[in-house]
């Protein structure tokens, strides 16, 4: 394996930070390379020094913890995930909330990135739900992420073009307006979103959500026994009946009881 020296120390530090190794073997080039990077900052040259480091600097781990942080992400990553949110979640989402007489369709995008999901749930609601529903109901997404400068990049809502490489070209004439080498999110599709810098392993949005996307982060990351607290912790959010969606290559906990599989759908299961 390439890069021994830094696959020993993730091997070690990951489950001090509540993740686990397996869920970084793809991305480890990423997260090395950051780690190489603070070296550079601390003046240093070597894992082990590092591991001393961090013996006696208890701060450091937290600018560890935000080293790890992993930046895959895209609109309409997984597009038969999104294709049955448009066709039959949100719908059925929307006409319960109708009968319940709550007012708003509550979505929770967690770990959003620079905002690529929560907008792409935005845009599949104004594609072809917004009308149908939108006099009778609003579609309201929290939107998390604990990167800060991620968070204002999704504020802004500005694109580069491989962002949106999964989008067809009408739903992006109709979303974004070009702007030089990037694409600028048109007004539309920021209404009724919230973005809020929060760690899910210590923080979570107020209230109860008919729909959260825990996607490619708690069901990868996080060490085993992280991922069974959260799945209760989130479970907790639900509305009754509420959905969650995880990643199209994850799986639950298997000793949970909190959650079980919605239809055939292997990634969406509900309360």
């Amino acid at each position: 394996m390439k890069n021994q020296p830094c696959v020993e120390f993730l091997q070690w530090c990951l489950p001090q930070l509540g993740y686990q190794w397996k869920g970084f073997r793809k991305v480890r080039k990423q997260v090395c390379k950051r780690i190489k990077h603070r070296f550079s900052d601390l003046r240093l040259s070597t894992y082990p020094e590092y591991r001393d480091y961090l013996a006696f600097h208890e701060t450091e781990w937290n600018e560890l913890d935000a080293l790890c942080y992993v930046t895959i992400s895209r609109f309409y990553r997984d597009r038969q995930v999104f294709d049955i949110l448009q066709t039959e979640i949100l719908p059925m989402l929307a006409d319960r909330a109708i009968k319940t007489g709550t007012g708003e369709l509550r979505c929770w995008s967690a770990g959003c990135c620079a905002g690529e999901e929560p907008y792409t749930v935005k845009m599949l609601w104004e594609e072809r739900l917004a009308a149908e529903y939108e006099s009778r109901i609003a579609l309201q997404i929290i939107a998390t992420d604990t990167n800060t400068a991620l968070l204002e990049r999704a504020k802004h809502g500005v694109y580069p073009e491989g962002s949106l490489k999964e989008l067809a070209g009408d739903v992006i004439s109709k979303a974004f307006i070009k702007k030089d080498r990037d694409y600028v999110l048109k007004k539309q599709f920021k209404t009724g979103i919230t973005f809020a810098a929060q760690d899910i392993r210590r923080d979570l949005p107020e209230g109860e959500f008919d729909l959260v996307l825990c996607r490619n982060l708690v069901f990868t990351y996080f060490r085993d026994d992280l991922q069974s607290e959260m799945v209760s912790r989130i479970g907790r959010k639900l509305k009754p009946e509420g959905l969650l969606v995880i990643g199209a290559h994850e799986s639950l906990p298997a000793e949970q009881a909190i959650l079980f599989p919605y239809r055939a759908y292997p990634c969406i299961f509900q309360q």
